[in-house]
């Protein structure tokens, strides 16, 4: 059976029945994504693939347990799970976290863009090293919900679920994270291309 073009619950119904390819191909489809999530919270390569580990061996114990619900779609079921662990480690180190780029990984280099010349490539580069900088000034509760929203591409219910706050905190607190870019945008004279 090609597990490729199985549902995400269907691999995990293979899984349970011992078929260590379809754990495999769950793993390949959301590794990206997940992963991601778990750097853009704690800027450390070393330290983002250690949870990133401590993540899937948490998946694994949880569906091995029968823990995992069919409600929500797996992907941000991982997320949380990867959300709950980075938060967990910061507030064991108690370090701020960051979204810039490291000369190791950059999220945008995982982003592609068809038929993009140098020129254009520059400009991205810059646009994107900008926007994570001013990112980095937000307070912490409206950069948490930009990386989840934008990076993570949770929903705001899921947001809101996973911060344990309501849909219309999580939704202002991303107002306020945007008039704050804005804000500093101005004060910086910055122009994105």
């Amino acid at each position: 059976m090609q597990v490729c073009h199985l549902s995400d619950q269907a691999l995990i119904d293979q899984y349970l029945q011992g078929n260590e390819k379809a754990f495999a191909e769950l793993l390949q489809r959301h590794q990206q994504k997940i992963y991601t999530s778990i750097y853009l919270f704690v800027k450390d390569r070393d330290q983002a693939e250690d949870l990133f580990q401590d993540v899937f061996i948490k998946i694994i114990d949880t569906l091995k347990r029968g823990g995992y619900n069919h409600e929500g779609k797996f992907s941000q079921w991982a997320i949380r799970i990867a959300y709950n662990m980075c938060v967990d480690q910061f507030r064991r180190n108690k370090r701020r976290t960051k979204v810039g780029g490291s000369d190791d990984f950059d999220i945008f280099d995982v982003l592609e863009l068809p038929d993009e010349n140098r020129e254009d490539q520059m400009i991205r580069s810059e646009t994107h090293l900008r926007i994570r900088q001013l990112i980095d000034l937000l307070p912490e509760e409206q950069r948490e919900v930009v990386i989840l929203r934008h990076y993570a591409d949770l929903s705001f219910k899921e947001i809101a679920q996973l911060t344990r706050v309501s849909i219309n905190t999580a939704l202002g607190r991303m107002r306020y994270a945007l008039i704050n870019i804005r804000k500093l945008m101005e004060e910086r004279s910055i122009v994105l291309q």
